[in-house]
């Protein structure tokens, strides 16, 4: 069975930086299944993958563009040190969740200074290529369940608590 729209896929995969530094892996745990054709995963690899079936492998290189997007210096911001409130201890690293226009943002703590904390709202990979090595586990038919959801349930998949 190929991978197409509304097709659940399992993969088992190693993501590396430019560099060769190793950001991700499914190694040792059950493959990530996704939901082929609903944006579940980056478009770079989500294409990348298509019509692909189990057993394969592939490596594929991802341009920020087909990523996590370029990084978007506005995203970076000073805030009064006084927005976190209760928080005892600021470090560089520390994230945080966010509202912001869009809904609820992650941001990482970049500098801390006495009054002032500068936060930055760009995904931890924007504007970085990054290297899959993929090898396809499962190609299966979704659900109806699954389809209504937009997501895969069970082992790898989304879990609803």
């Amino acid at each position: 069975m190929k991978i197409a729209h509304e097709k659940v896929v399992s993969i088992h995969y190693t993501l590396t930086n430019r560099e060769g530094s190793v950001l991700d892996s499914s190694s040792g745990n059950d493959p990530l299944a996704y939901l082929h054709g609903f944006g579940n995963i980056i478009p770079g690899l989500e294409n990348a993958l298509e019509g692909k079936e189990a057993g394969e492998k592939l490596s594929v290189t991802v341009e920020p563009e087909q990523g996590y997007g370029a990084r978007d210096e506005q995203l970076v911001q000073a805030v009064p040190r006084s927005a976190f409130k209760g928080v005892e201890e600021l470090a560089p690293g520390m994230q945080f969740q966010a509202q912001g226009p869009q809904g609820t943002r992650l941001v990482v703590v970049t500098q801390v200074a006495e009054d002032v904390v500068t936060v930055d709202a760009n995904h931890p990979l924007a504007g970085q290529t990054l290297h899959f090595e993929v090898e396809v586990s499962e190609v299966r038919d979704a659900t109806s369940v699954e389809l209504e959801h937009g997501h895969v349930h069970g082992p790898g998949g989304h879990h609803h608590h």
